[in-house]
C-alpha cells in the first residue's frame, strides 16, 4: 500500500519589486541610524572624556584614576596599641578584602549587581534601561553598577566633576553625568580586579549614622568585624547602603526588617542561600549593638582633644588632612594607666562631691572672702555664656526675649555621678546645677622620657569640656615650694640647716603694706626645725624666710628654669604658690627632680605614619639640663621626707594606703580651700593633680575637707594602688637612684632633731569625713 506523501507547504509570495525596495529601504536607514547613533555615541564620550569647550566638566586624570582617595578616618592608638579615638569628616577605616566575608559579597551582588563578575563596568541591559528612563522621563530603575557606584562615589561624580556648562541642564545634565560614570567604570575596570573593586566598593560607602566604609558600619550597628557578620546582619547592611536614612534599622526598625528580607530573597534567587535558610532568617528580628563614635567616648578624650590642637598645626605644615588622610597617630599614653586614672578620678571626686554637698545643704556655695554669698553670681557667669552671646545676636540685644529663653525649661540630658539623666531644666538652671560641681585633673608622666602615660581633664568630657591639666591654671600653692628651696640648695643651703619657726615680715614697699605670711595652723611654735622638715610639714614661716634671705627674683628665675612657663609674679608671697600655672608645668618641674636635674618637656606624640604605614614624623623630648644631679637628689630626698618624716603632709600614703615603695609628695591648698593639689614621685612615675570648683569663690568651708592632704592626695593613693596591683606594668618600685659621685651635702639631720620626733603625725591632725554620714541622693 502506498505511503502517503507529506503535505507541502506553499511557497511564499514574492514581495512586490515596490515592496522590497521599501523594506530594503527601511533596512538601510535604520543602519544608516544605527551607525550615527554609534557615531553620535561616540563624540559624545569623547567630548564628555575630554571636556570639549568645557562644556561637560572636569574628569580624573591616570594619576587620580591609579590613586583614587577617599575620606579615612586617621587612628590615635596608645602606646600599648590601644586604639583610643579617631579624627575623622566621615567616619571610615579601610578593611581588607580577605577580612570581607563571603555572605557580605554574596548579598551585595546579589542586590546590587546581580552581572558583576561578568561585565566590564558597563551592564548594557541596565543602561539601556538607564537611558530609556531618561528620555522617556520614566522611573525604570537604576543602571549603574558596582563598578559606576565606585566611580560616582571615589571622584565625586555629581559633586567635583560636575562643573560644565551643561551639567545643570536638566536631563542633558544627568546624562553627562552618566556618561563620566561609564567612562570611569570602564577605565576602573581596567585598573583593578573585581576584588579590588568590589573593597573598594564596601570601604567607600555610606552606611548613615557618621558610618563610612563596611569596617565602621560593621562596628556602629553590631559591635563587630565585618568576618564575624551574620548572613542577616550582612543583609542589613547591604540594604542600608541603597538609602540609609530611609532604611536604618536605628530609626526605622521595620522597615528595615523589610528591606534586609527582600535582600535575603534576592540572595535565594541567585542560589547563595537555600530556600530553608531563607526561612530561618527572614524570621530572625534584628539585634542591634549600636554605638556611633564620637570625641566624647573611649578613653583619654581630654588627651585627645589637646593632641588636636598640635595635630592640625603639623598637618597644615606638611600639607596633610589629619580629618581625611587615614594617618595613624601613636602616642605616649598607656592605656592600662589612661583607664586607672580615669576610674580613680571619678572614684575620688564623687566622694569630695558627697561632702562639698553636705556641706553646703540648702545653702548657695558661692562665696566671697569673708564667707557671704556673692550677689548676681549666676546673673555675672551666664553673660560670660555662648549661649547668652548666641541669645544676645538673635534676638537684636532685646534683654526681654534672651531673660525668656534663659528661663525657660527644656528637657536636657545632664551629668550625675550615679550617670547620665533627664531632667526639666532651664539654661540658668543648668548653670547653677553645673557650678555646684567639683572639677579635677590628673597627669602622669614618666620623667625619664617625659612621656606622658595618662591624662584625664575633668569628670566627664562629654559635659566638661574645658581641660584642668593643661588648658586650666589655678594657683599651685605649696606645690610651688619645693621651687624654693631647690633655689636654696644652689644658694649652698643644707637640706639640715636649722631654722626656727618665727614670723618674717616683708616690710612695706610702693604702698604695700607690711606682709607677714602665717603657717596653716595660724600661729608660730618657735622651735626650730631643718629645711627637710620644713618642707616636710608645708611651713609658710622658714618657706617666706628663704624667700626673703634669696630673693623674689631669684626664686622667679628658679622657676623659669624649671620649666614654669606661665608668668611669674616676684612678690613676697610667691613662695606660696599665688601665681596661676599649670598641672602641666608642675609635672616638668617635678620630673627634673627625679630625671637627674634634666628638664625634660612632656611629649604627647612619638611617630606619625601614613595610611601605608610610611613613618612621616617622629617626636622626641626638648631636655635641659637646669640642675646638678646632686641637687636634683637632694630635692628628691627632701619630697621623700613629706612622707616619712613625723608631721609629714603625705605620710598617709605609708600609714593610711600601706605603700612600702620610696614616694616623694608635696601637698598644696590656696586660700579659702579653692584649690587643693598634690605632687607624687616615683623613679620612673610622675604625677600632678588638682581638685577644686570651676569657680575660685566655690570650695569647702574648712580644711578638714578642702586641704591638699584631704582634697587631692587620696586621688593618688587610688591610682597608685591600682598601678602597682598590675604587675603588666611594670611600675619600677626600687629605691631613687643616688648619683654616682659621693654626696657632698649631708642628708641625715637626725642630729638636728633635737628630740622633736614625738609631734603628732600631720594625717592624724584632723579626722577623715565617714562617708557612710552622707545622704545617698545626693549628686
Amino acid at each position: 500500500m502506498p505511503t502517503s506523501s507529506p503535505a507541502r507547504r506553499p511557497k511564499p509570495t514574492p514581495l512586490k519589486p515596490a515592496r522590497r525596495g521599501r523594506f530594503t529601504a527601511f533596512i538601510r536607514t535604520m543602519w544608516v541610524l544605527f551607525g550615527a547613533g554609534v557615531v553620535g555615541l561616540g563624540l559624545f564620550v569623547l567630548a564628555v572624556s575630554g571636556n570639549f569647550l568645557n562644556l561637560f566638566g572636569r574628569m580624573p586624570n591616570l594619576k587620580t584614576l591609579e590613586n583614587p582617595r577617599s575620606e579615612l578616618a586617621s587612628e590615635i592608638y596608645s602606646a600599648d596599641g590601644v586604639l583610643l579615638g579617631k579624627y575623622f569628616r566621615e567616619n571610615r577605616t579601610p578593611v581588607e578584602f580577605k577580612d570581607l566575608p563571603q555572605n557580605l559579597i554574596d548579598a551585595l551582588i546579589a542586590t546590587e549587581d546581580v552581572r558583576f563578575e561578568q561585565h566590564s563596568g558597563i551592564d548594557a541591559k541596565s543602561v539601556l534601561r538607564a537611558v530609556t528612563g531618561v528620555l522617556t522621563f520614566s522611573h525604570n530603575g537604576g543602571g549603574s553598577t558596582l563598578t559606576q557606584q565606585v566611580a560616582k562615589v571615589l571622584f565625586k561624580t555629581r559633586q567635583d566633576l560636575n562643573d560644565g556648562a551643561l551639567n545643570g541642564t536638566g536631563k542633558l545634565g544627568m546624562l553627562i553625568t552618566k556618561a563620566k560614570e561609564w567612562i570611569l567604570a570602564i577605565r576602573l575596570e581596567r585598573n583593578y580586579t573585581k576584588r579590588e573593586i568590589m573593597r573598594m566598593y564596601l570601604n567607600t560607602v555610606e552606611y548613615g549614622s557618621n558610618s563610612f566604609g563596611i569596617n565602621t558600619a560593621a562596628k556602629t550597628f553590631f559591635n563587630k568585624r565585618p568576618k564575624d557578620l551574620s548572613t542577616p546582619e550582612a543583609a542589613t547592611l547591604v540594604g542600608i547602603v541603597n538609602a540609609p536614612g530611609r532604611f536604618s534599622p536605628v530609626v526605622h526598625p521595620d522597615r528595615s526588617r523589610k528591606r534586609r528580607n527582600w535582600v535575603l530573597r534576592q540572595m535565594a534567587k541567585s542560589h547563595y542561600i537555600t530556600d530553608a535558610e531563607l526561612a530561618q532568617d527572614t524570621a530572625k528580628a534584628i539585634v542591634l549593638h549600636y554605638s556611633v563614635e564620637n570625641p566624647s567616648k573611649g578613653l583619654a578624650p581630654y588627651f585627645r582633644a589637646e593632641v588636636v590642637k598640635s595635630l592640625i598645626a603639623w598637618a597644615k605644615e606638611t600639607d596633610h588632612d589629619l580629618y581625611a588622610d587615614g594617618l595613624k597617630i601613636y602616642t605616649t599614653i598607656d592605656s592600662r594607666m589612661q583607664a586607672y586614672a580615669e576610674k580613680s578620678l571619678a572614684e575620688h571626686l564623687a566622694l569630695q562631691q558627697k561632702w562639698f554637698n553636705a556641706q553646703w545643704k540648702g545653702q548657695l556655695p558661692w562665696r566671697d572672702e569673708n564667707g557671704k554669698v556673692i550677689p548676681d553670681f549666676l546673673n555675672v557667669a551666664m553673660r560670660r555664656t555662648q549661649r547668652y552671646k548666641s541669645l544676645m545676636v538673635q534676638y537684636d540685644g532685646n534683654r526681654d526675649s534672651v531673660n525668656y529663653y534663659l528661663r525657660k525649661k527644656y528637657k536636657m540630658p545632664v551629668f550625675t555621678w550615679q550617670g547620665e539623666k533627664e531632667m526639666l531644666m532651664s539654661p540658668l538652671d543648668s548653670l547653677a546645677y553645673y557650678k555646684r560641681y567639683l572639677q579635677g585633673g590628673f597627669m602622669a608622666m614618666n620623667p625619664l622620657n617625659g612621656q606622658v602615660k595618662a591624662w584625664v581633664g575633668g569628670p566627664n568630657y562629654k559635659f566638661f569640656k574645658f581641660d584642668h591639666v593643661r588648658q586650666g591654671k589655678r594657683q599651685p600653692g605649696s606645690t610651688f615650694k619645693p621651687i624654693v628651696y631647690t633655689a636654696a640648695i644652689e644658694a649652698g643651703y643644707s637640706p639640715c640647716f636649722p631654722r626656727p619657726d618665727v614670723a618674717t615680715t616683708f616690710p612695706a614697699v610702693a604702698g604695700r603694706a607690711p606682709y607677714t605670711p602665717r603657717n596653716f595652723e595660724g600661729n608660730f611654735s618657735g622651735r626650730t626645725f631643718t629645711l627637710r622638715q620644713a618642707l616636710a610639714r608645708s611651713m609658710n614661716s622658714i618657706t617666706a624666710w628663704l624667700v626673703m634671705k634669696l630673693g623674689p627674683e631669684t626664686v622667679a628665675q628658679e622657676a623659669k628654669k624649671l620649666g614654669i612657663t606661665s608668668p611669674v609674679d616676684a612678690v613676697p608671697s610667691m613662695g606660696f604658690g599665688t601665681s596661676d600655672c599649670s598641672i602641666f608645668e608642675l609635672c616638668g618641674v617635678y620630673s627634673t627632680f627625679v630625671n637627674k636635674g634634666v628638664w625634660t618637656s612632656p611629649i604627647m606624640v612619638t611617630r606619625i605614619e601614613d595610611k601605608n604605614g610610611n613613618v612621616l614624623r617622629e617626636f622626641v623630648p626638648q631636655t635641659k639640663e637646669v640642675l646638678n644631679e646632686e641637687t636634683a637628689y637632694i630635692m628628691t630626698n627632701m619630697l621623700q621626707a613629706s612622707t616619712t618624716e613625723p608631721g609629714g603632709t603625705s605620710t598617709i600614703l605609708h600609714t593610711g594606703f600601706k605603700f612600702p615603695y620610696e614616694i616623694g609628695a608635696k601637698t598644696g591648698t590656696t586660700s579659702n580651700y579653692s584649690d587643693a593639689w598634690f605632687m607624687g614621685i616615683t623613679p620612673d612615675l610622675v604625677c600632678g593633680m588638682w581638685i577644686g570648683g570651676e569657680d575660685r569663690s566655690i570650695h569647702f568651708r574648712t580644711g578638714a575637707y578642702g586641704q591638699g592632704a584631704r582634697a587631692a592626695l587620696p586621688l593618688y593613693g587610688l591610682f597608685m594602688q591600682k598601678v602597682y596591683k598590675d604587675k603588666s606594668i611594670g611600675i619600677e618600685t626600687g629605691p631613687f637612684p643616688k648619683p654616682a659621685a659621693p654626696l657632698t651635702i649631708e642628708l641625715d639631720c637626725s642630729r638636728y632633731y633635737g628630740g622633736q620626733r614625738d609631734t603628732i603625725p600631720y594625717d592624724q591632725k584632723m579626722t577623715v569625713p565617714d562617708a557612710s554620714e552622707l545622704d545617698d541622693k545626693d549628686i
